[in-house]
């Protein structure tokens, strides 16, 4: 049997509004808003050069049921430029891009292929060989019901590739939708299981491949890392997995140490050459910087400024060298001994007895006017009066460690 090869993508959510883009230059969000559009521009650049024998995209093309105009004009575009090459697409929706959602209709050129409600399977010849892909498009938003129930059995030499947009039973992480078992899908004795939602790549099952190849473009913080799909070969029995990355820019974290930094000068350019070197290896990214080892000198200096100050700062070092890279949150990890004070003074507090108490707060109870409102040193103002403190020491210390 000669070898198959195709592109498993899923959850373009082209259009998608990115969330926590405030504290990023106002230069910079025309490009973060277009990164969806530049991921999927990727994809189809990418399939020109490498023109496999066909194309899965599982699910959540778009972002809403409502589909943009823009959003549908481009990925129409996309789909005749791969007619162009001779590419088929098999096309399948998920809960954000349902069937029942409203928008304008694009007709798709010949090479496209879309499932519908109801789960079937479109046969494909390629190279002499039969490629069974079966799959559904979500009807509406919530689909609760198992649909692999309704995937045939596999029969015969021929290859079998399901396609399915949903998450695995029991899932706490994610909305639940057509749940499955893996148990489930590897009873359907399929070659391949192209799956979507989940926006982290994750390969559930190695032979057969059950596979989850991620979203197409980082929207925010929580979905960091490298974006993109999979290049499948495979034939009967065995399948070879390649990642192909997708993404306009990342979303990562970098720690940048302290350690012997006295002043400012020295601080902005240690953190420009770390973020310049990652910027080198990785390309464009957004990043949570987080800074180590702040011995006493180090957080005299940070202390001395606002967070906002040294955001700004460090922006615009790296604009200077043009580099689309942007620092979108500064945190500090300070030295335990900052926790520490805390720490002693609720243990002080703690120790005191009642006599403390009123010696703490003999000015206050003295005040002519304002101790008849006050109420008397009991066991329960001491409890409420812990608490307090306890939140507000809490607040200092989170505060100095973003």
């Amino acid at each position: 049997m000669a070898e198959i090869r195709f592109l498993h993508i899923a959850d373009l959510h082209l259009d998608s509004p990115f969330k926590g883009i405030s504290a990023i230059p106002q230069d910079r969000w025309k490009d973060i808003r277009e990164s969806t559009f530049q991921a999927f521009t990727n994809i189809i650049d990418y399939a020109i050069g490498s023109r496999p024998d066909f194309i899965m995209i599982v699910g959540d093309i778009y972002d809403g049921e409502n589909r943009s105009l823009r959003a549908q004009h481009l990925f129409q575009k996309g789909m005749k430029t791969l007619q162009a090459e001779g590419i088929p697409v098999f096309i399948s929706y998920g809960n954000h891009d349902h069937l029942s959602g409203k928008w304008v209709r694009f007709q798709f050129p010949d090479n496209v292929q879309v499932f519908q409600e109801e789960v079937e399977t479109k046969i494909l010849n390629v190279k002499g060989n039969k490629v069974h892909i079966t799959g559904f498009s979500y009807k509406e938003r919530h689909i609760r019901e198992a649909m692999h129930a309704y995937y045939p059995v596999a029969n015969g030499q021929d290859i079998h590739i399901g396609m399915l947009h949903g998450s695995v039973e029991g899932n706490a992480e994610h909305d639940v939708y057509a749940p499955f078992r893996k148990i489930d899908l590897l009873s359907k004795q399929y070659d391949y299981w192209a799956l979507g939602h989940i926006h982290k790549r994750h390969i559930l099952h190695n032979e057969p491949p059950i596979v989850y190849p991620g979203n197409t473009q980082s929207r925010h913080r929580n979905e960091s890392g490298v974006k993109g799909f999979y290049e499948v070969s495979i034939t009967k029995g065995h399948a070879d997995l390649q990642f192909i990355p997708s993404s306009a820019f990342i979303y990562d974290e970098i720690e940048v140490s302290c350690d012997g930094i006295i002043h400012a000068n020295e601080l902005i350019a240690r953190i420009e050459e770390s973020l310049i070197t990652y910027s080198e290896s990785n390309g464009n990214a957004i990043i949570e910087l987080t800074l180590t080892n702040i011995g006493k000198d180090a957080e005299e200096l940070l202390q001395a400024s606002t967070k906002e100050e040294w955001l700004s700062i460090i922006q615009d070092s790296l604009s200077i060298e043009n580099h689309f890279i942007i620092v979108q949150q500064l945190k500090l990890d300070l030295p335990k001994e900052t926790i520490k004070e805390a720490e002693m003074i609720m243990q002080m507090i703690q120790d005191w007895s009642t006599s403390n108490w009123k010696h703490a707060l003999k000015e206050l109870y003295q005040h002519p006017k304002g101790s008849r409102y006050l109420n008397p040193i009991e066991n329960e103002l001491m409890k409420e009066t812990m608490q307090e403190v306890e939140q507000l020491l809490t607040k200092v210390v989170t505060k100095r460690r973003q």
